[in-house]
């Protein structure tokens, strides 16, 4: 009866010592994650930026162009 009942807490607190390092890994995942996708929309935006100004580049060059053929 004894050996019975060490086993089953012996059972109980390894899976209790799993269950945590899952949930350690699962937060610490999370958190890479956020930071991912923080970086991917700044990054978006930095992108969205270097288009506006290249089209804005392009739009000047056509305008000086055009003015220098009149």
């Amino acid at each position: 009866m004894k050996l019975c009942m060490l086993t089953v807490v012996a059972t109980i607190l390894l899976s209790g010592c799993g269950l945590a390092e899952t949930t350690s890994v699962a937060t610490t995942q999370a958190a890479s994650s956020a930071e991912q996708v923080k970086q991917g929309k700044e990054m978006e935006e930095k992108v969205k930026r270097d288009i506006d100004a290249a089209q804005q580049a392009a739009a000047d060059a056509r305008d000086k162009a055009e003015a220098a053929s009149e």
